[in-house]
């Protein structure tokens, strides 16, 4: 007869998740991050604090932020564990949807727990219930569905039984990965059910590495030898596969030259000869170059969203084909790619060993290090008492660090000058959100990734946009003990979207908070801001200023904040490629007009 323990819903969802291993013996599930509120702090709540060390609990000061934290940690990890997050049922839950979004975007595991309505519906409507008129089924948390890789409403205690393992499942799956959602009905949580006990036995999720299909991969193998002029693009896939090594051997043995997109970058170190940086619409002139030319384009686990293929008009030889390796066969079939669907590592093993001596001609050497030559003027220390340019900030930030220090990003002007300038070293030394481009994720994602490497110094760069957005896991870091560096540029408003707003002939308008409209010009003191939440800060003027600021920060024992006023307009010239950007067809102004025939000239360019 099963052996079974009488235990809560809550208490057996916890017991299940403290079992549950992935094949490097570590906790799939290392903790989980709660605000408590109406919906979860009677069930969970007192679930998570029975399980105490054991699985451990974290608080956080936003629902959204928290989320981040446990997606960047999840990023920083190279997807090997996902954190548990858990809600309220009302606007607690709605605050993570936008979280979930993000994880989906960037293909990263996360455990939504947001608590949800009484099955039972007794005292419908409860406290911050959303009532459908038409649909007594539907709440908040249906908002969750086309943003979860796998969703489900716990409305009876016994259906964890086949839920729990799905999103085990769906979490470590290297195709399906992503956001699961487990809308977890608040007086569910609090029933009790007699649990068979081998349902809570140690278990170990082992990351497949499917292999490619042997048709597939001879017709790969006979693309690659065909080839005259050919590209690898290596994308996040590379990162999360661990194939960093088994890139840089299919590079040198063959020949062929590597360009990085925003996840990818740091799959290769910036000084490999066949590294050529950047890709795309912040691309550099040496990888851009090669890609106009290329026969054949080998994406490795990259999405080819519109940045990473200049809205698809940079690969411009008429002869150019694509190859898409890729462990998601959705992504390996985009705009008709020759598909290889494995990973990554394991593909560019078979596909090292399959081409044996095969070399394709490689790039000159001074598109490199004309390149390299131009970053460094852009990242060079100014002179007089100009505001800096982003870049001057990040060449300080370069030269202030280490190698083994992670820099981290997510949104505005910085990720564009970061992709084109950052010389990542090691992987996962340069994490750049911009799947989803979600301002507010830089201070919460640098929790996270602080928390995945204690070891690794974690340096956020944000706008003052961003940091205006989401800044309150800045104290959750101090009050953890998880120092951060956080660099803060601030240009007044939404520089980014003010310098396309302008290039597309509009007038700067709403962007910058000098022409928002305000009764009262805006002076934010971000330093005492800061401050206020237990972090060291100060503002610097200027560069120098800022390299003796960082000295300090780095041998601070606590996060620490450094402010820099930074020029709104500037921003690297060098690289880059063009973006489709809608222009409006009418307009009163001049300057749109003109923007207008600029654009339409462009894409008649890419459709010819």
């Amino acid at each position: 007869m099963t052996q079974t323990i009488r235990l809560t819903a809550a208490q057996a969802m916890v017991r299940f998740l403290i079992a549950q291993e992935n094949d490097a013996g570590e906790p799939l599930v290392p903790g989980c991050w709660a605000i408590f509120g109406h919906g979860n702090v009677a069930g969970l709540g007192e679930a998570l604090q029975g399980a105490g060390d054991a699985f451990p609990t974290w608080r956080g000061h936003n629902e959204q932020g928290m989320a981040h934290a446990a997606i960047a940690y999840a990023k920083a990890v190279n997807r090997a564990q996902a954190m548990m997050v858990t809600t309220s049922i009302g606007p607690g839950a709605t605050n993570m949807v936008t979280a979930a979004a993000l994880a989906h975007v960037n293909r990263l595991p996360v455990l939504l727990v947001p608590g949800d309505v009484f099955a039972g519906r007794a005292p419908d409507p409860v406290l911050q219930q959303v009532e459908a008129f038409a649909d007594g089924t539907v709440s908040a948390n249906d908002c969750f569905r086309p943003v979860s890789r796998y969703f489900d409403r716990i409305t009876r205690p016994g259906q964890l039984l086949a839920a729990l393992p799905r999103a085990m499942s769906v979490l470590t799956d290297p195709a399906e990965c992503g956001p699961v959602t487990l809308a977890f009905c608040q007086d569910v949580q609090a029933e009790a059910f007699d649990w068979p006990e081998d349902f809570f036995a140690p278990r170990v999720w082992r990351r497949r590495r499917p292999r490619p299909d042997a048709d597939e991969l001879a017709a790969a193998v006979a693309a690659i030898r065909a080839a005259k002029t050919p590209l690898v693009i290596a994308g996040g896939g590379v990162l999360y596969s661990g194939a960093g090594e088994a890139l840089a051997d299919f590079a040198t043995r063959h020949d062929i030259p590597v360009a990085e997109t925003q996840a990818g970058k740091s799959s290769l170190a910036w000084d490999h000869p066949l590294n050529l940086g950047s890709i795309g619409v912040t691309g550099s002139s040496a990888a851009n170059a090669v890609a106009e030319k290329a026969d054949l384009v080998i994406g490795i686990g990259t999405r080819f969203q519109d940045f990473t293929t200049g809205s698809w008009a940079l690969f411009g030889n008429p002869a150019c084909r694509i190859l898409s390796i890729n462990v998601t066969g959705f992504d390996a079939a985009k705009h008709g790619a020759l598909p290889l669907v494995a990973d990554a590592r394991a593909a560019l093993e078979d596909l090292t060993a399959a081409l044996g001596d095969h070399r394709a001609e490689p790039p000159a050497p001074s598109l490199k290090s004309d390149w390299i030559a131009a970053v460094d003027a852009a990242t060079a220390a100014p002179s007089g008492n100009a505001l800096p340019s982003d870049a001057q900030v990040i060449g300080a930030v370069q030269r202030g660090t280490d190698e083994n220090a992670i820099v981290l990003c997510a949104a505005g002007g910085l990720p564009g000058e970061l992709h084109k300038l950052w010389k990542a070293s090691r992987p996962n030394g340069y994490h750049m959100e911009y799947g989803f481009s979600c301002m507010g994720y830089e201070i919460a994602g640098g929790l996270g990734a602080k928390m995945a490497h204690p070891d690794r110094e974690v340096v956020v760069m944000v706008g003052d946009g961003s940091y205006m957005m989401m800044n309150s896991e800045l104290a959750t870091s101090v009050m953890l003990g998880h120092k951060l560096v956080v660099v803060l540029l601030d240009n007044r408003g939404y520089g980014c979207i003010n310098r396309l707003q302008m290039a597309t002939g509009g007038e700067s308008f709403n962007n910058l908070l000098d022409t928002a409209r305000h009764a009262v010009p805006s002076a934010i003191d971000f330093a005492a801001h800061a401050a206020s939440m237990g972090a060291i800060a100060e503002k610097v003027d200027g560069i120098a200023a800022l390299e003796t600021a960082l000295v300090r920060a780095r041998a601070s024992d606590r996060s620490h904040v450094i402010v820099i006023d930074t020029d709104p307009l500037a921003t690297t010239q060098a690289g880059g490629h063009w973006w489709d950007v809608a222009v409006p067809e009418v307009s009163d102004r001049a300057e749109v007009r003109a923007a207008r025939a600029g654009y339409e000239a462009a894409v008649k360019e890419r459709n010819a």
